[in-house]
């Protein structure tokens, strides 16, 4: 494209939204509520996903060990569990450890233990986490085959129906953000069709006396690019705000809930609702001119 003709191409798209001021803010806002609910289902799927990738990651495998054991043999189950594949964490718990936790856990019927008298029947364990949730079963199903090795647990019915919620999160979020995009695209197409519907005649004109299709088409594309342009930093805005006024109520009185920091996370979110505005602006634009080409 010419120097020139590129001139004109910006200068026609900065006239026609001056020339047609109440309908471009009308545009304008119509783009920013339709990113801005786009932008805050996706913050929610992503957290979403995020308290789905916690409460893997809370899957543990309890490794109960044989009461016979010795120092070295407990040493050596430990390592031997270190050098399956895929491995995270390996914690070990001695059954002092154990009976202290199960106090704090009894709260006030902790009392039911001193009946028990300096017999701790809790056995030493190991508890490990893996890299992947998936492999939880074939490392405790592998552990379980150790020497010295009484049991192992990871809670199998939970966990089950845990990585079935946690699939169907991901699956319902993906959906709903490609539905909602398509949805912002339709309302944002028939907002600029609008717009250009008032300047039909123009389209006409400039067909019949030789203008080609795109020489006609990138004015009202860089017009949608600028109004989602403007649609998205608004959006954007009220997204981060929103974010941060949300993030510090959820903080007050969920401490622990997983939530996506704000930082780098909202500046990400915003590129992302102002790089789609322009792109729906200027998609949007090019679907709703191709009728009024048809002359």
């Amino acid at each position: 494209m010419k120097m020139r003709t590129s001139e004109y191409m910006v200068r026609e798209t900065l006239i026609s939204l001056k020339r047609h001021n109440w309908m471009s803010i009308a545009s304008i806002s119509t783009v920013a509520v339709s990113l801005f609910v786009l932008g805050i289902f996706m913050i929610l799927v992503l957290n979403m996903n995020r308290m789905a990738s916690f409460l893997e990651s809370q899957v543990q495998i309890s490794v109960y060990l044989k009461d016979d054991l010795s120092k070295e043999d407990i040493r050596g189950i430990g390592d031997d569990i270190r050098g399956l594949q895929g491995i995270d964490t390996v914690a070990f718990i001695s059954r002092s450890d154990a009976e202290k936790r199960l106090r704090e856990r009894l709260g006030e019927q902790a009392y039911l233990l001193d009946a028990l008298g300096e017999e701790n029947p809790l056995p030493d364990s190991y508890e490990v986490t893996v890299r992947d949730p998936s492999m939880v079963e074939t490392a405790a199903k592998a552990i379980a085959e150790f020497s010295g090795v009484e049991q192992t647990k990871y809670g199998q019915d939970v966990v089950e129906h845990l990585f079935d919620i946690t699939r169907l999160i991901r699956i319902f979020g993906l959906v709903l953000m490609l539905l909602l995009a398509g949805a912002t695209l339709f309302i944002i197409s028939n907002t600029i069709r609008l717009t250009v519907f008032a300047r039909r005649k123009e389209v006409a004109i400039m067909k019949y006396v030789g203008a080609t299709d795109w020489f006609i088409r990138w004015p009202f594309m860089l017009e949608g690019v600028v109004m989602g342009f403007a649609g998205g930093v608004i959006a954007a805005i009220a997204l981060k705000l929103v974010y941060a006024a949300a993030a510090a109520k959820i903080y007050d009185t969920l401490a622990f809930f997983p939530l996506i920091p704000e930082q780098p996370f909202m500046t990400i979110i915003g590129m992302l609702i102002v790089i789609s505005g322009m792109a729906i602006g200027a998609l949007g634009s090019s679907i709703s001119l191709k009728r009024f080409l048809k002359v």
